[in-house]
């Protein structure tokens, strides 16, 4: 076995155990793009090894969905497979465990009609909507990994020819999940630990707001009341553990719906639907965002925004120090899992209902009152950079520095 395949092996346990971390008798369902399929079928072999019913795979084919977008007409693009819904919604009431291992091309979807994307994104988050409930709610253990592309490659490697740029891409992947380390699991174990010990000092500090001031910054986000810092590790509700981003570095909370106020500025493109948009800034009253810019892709921001009316305001509120192995990495990835991870952020769109204090018994209409956002959507967006500072606010009027120069300050 070469170095590469037992990474790779390594690669597969730590999103079965660490990830989902699968239980004995559970059924697994893997997403993935066929570019993957190589670490997709290590991925099988460890939940097999590890105990699992049955594993199905559900393949997509970047090609084809260009293909599609090209080609299909408009009214392709205004309904939604119920039966494809229905049938994860279904997997999700009887406890499967889901697993998305994305290889994404950053700008897949590049000079495609917006409208087509966004109809396509809005009656498909309707469609999921029930699933994507299970998800938020943590009812089901779901994780996310990447796999590189030689697009997605390009994009971070410019200067590389394909060969090397996939392997560079491999060697910081394994790098960032700790996969190079002689022991994944307990450097995971270790790591959750830390993001558990940040989530405990902020839960015990009881903040009722945020105060947030960089370059193109200046904003306060008051939390939800019975908020609740999560990060790393989190349970579901059958109290079994699971991760679901690998990699990680946040500790994040709910903030109060109506409680934004102000301006931010993002510090790194978004990839959203297969293109990119950079520069973006925005005005918030009360919660809701009643202006915003950007550089570029104005028009696939404006369809984001307007994709209900949750879409106007936030659902979280991510803490990411600027020196963390992904930031000290001096890349920019092009994509959310990677790039959320390497600086604080903030989510346009649905709250974790996990994110408040019996949140998870609650449907949306019961979120809502109690202060949280919902909608069809949840996107975020990266905010912070070494000039970032942010001061929290207790119940009692109390101000602490969280954050001083991007950095942890407690």
């Amino acid at each position: 076995m070469t170095e590469f395949q037992s990474q790779l092996k390594k690669y597969a346990e730590v999103a079965v155990k660490v990830g989902i971390n699968l239980q004995k008798g559970q059924n697994l369902v893997i997403m993935a793009t066929i570019s993957a399929a190589p670490y997709v079928r290590e991925v099988v072999k460890a939940a097999y090894e590890a105990g699992a019913k049955d594993v199905f795979v559900r393949w997509d084919d970047d090609q084809i969905t260009r293909i599609r977008y090209d080609m299909a007409p408009m009214e392709a693009f205004e309904e939604a497979p119920l039966w494809l819904a229905r049938g994860f919604e279904e997997m999700a009431a009887s406890g499967h465990a889901f697993l998305s291992v994305l290889s994404p091309n950053p700008e897949l979807l590049k000079g495609v009609d917006p409208k087509k994307i966004a109809t396509s994104q809005k009656v498909n988050g309707e469609a999921m909507r029930p699933f994507s409930n299970y998800i938020k709610a943590g009812k089901v253990s779901w994780s996310i990994v990447a796999v590189p592309n030689e697009a997605w490659a390009a994009k971070v490697f410019p200067d590389l020819d394909p060969e090397a740029g996939i392997a560079a891409l491999w060697d910081q992947i394994f790098r960032i999940n700790r996969i190079t380390t002689p022991d994944p699991i307990k450097s995971w174990e270790e790591h959750i630990k830390t993001l558990h010990d940040r989530c405990d000092f902020l839960n015990e500090k009881r903040l009722k707001k945020l105060h947030y001031r960089a370059p193109g910054t200046d904003l306060t986000i008051e939390l939800a009341d019975r908020h609740i810092w999560l990060g790393g590790a989190k349970k579901n509700t059958s109290g079994v553990p699971y991760t679901p981003n690998l990699p990680t570095e946040e500790v994040f909370c709910a903030p109060k719906k109506t409680g934004v106020n102000g301006t931010v500025k993002s510090t790194k493109p978004l990839n959203y639907g297969g293109q990119l948009i950079e520069g973006m800034s925005f005005v918030f009253e009360n919660g809701k965002i009643v202006d915003f810019k950007a550089d570029k892709g104005y028009d696939i921001l404006k369809n984001l925004v307007d994709m209900d009316e949750g879409a106007r305001y936030l659902g979280e509120v991510a803490l990411v120090p600027h020196r963390s192995p992904i930031s000290d990495t001096g890349l920019l990835f092009y994509n959310t899992l990677f790039d959320e991870n390497a600086s604080c952020h903030l989510a346009i769109g649905s709250a974790y209902a996990m994110n408040i204090e019996g949140g998870t018994e609650l449907d949306d209409k019961g979120l809502e009152e109690a202060g949280l956002n919902t909608s069809i959507t949840h996107v975020d967006f990266m905010i912070g950079s070494e000039q970032l500072d942010i001061d929290g606010e207790t119940e009692n009027g109390e101000t602490i520095a969280i954050f001083r120069n991007g950095n942890w300050a407690i």
